[in-house]
């Protein structure tokens, strides 16, 4: 597999294609790839700071901003 294609269909950064724990392969098995936010809470938090450990932060940040807007939502599904 090119560089570029493994960029976009097993990025080392997710854990790469032999990698049993890759992140997609992990939300699949849990079905989060049911669930848009849970899915890329697990995945920012999987890949944070490892595919660019100067965005260590940021990538917390928007696994904390699915998080919280799942759990909005959530709320507002169960209480009005």
């Amino acid at each position: 597999m090119t560089e570029n294609n493994n960029m976009v269909n097993h990025p080392n950064h997710y854990g790469g294609e032999d990698n049993p724990y890759e992140v997609i392969k992990v939300c699949e098995a849990w079905g989060l790839h049911l669930d848009a936010y849970l899915f890329n809470v697990v995945k920012y938090i999987a890949r944070a700071g490892i595919k660019d450990p100067a965005k260590e932060l940021e990538d917390l940040k928007k696994a904390s901003f699915y998080l919280d807007r799942k759990i909005k939502n959530l709320e507002k599904w169960l209480f009005g």
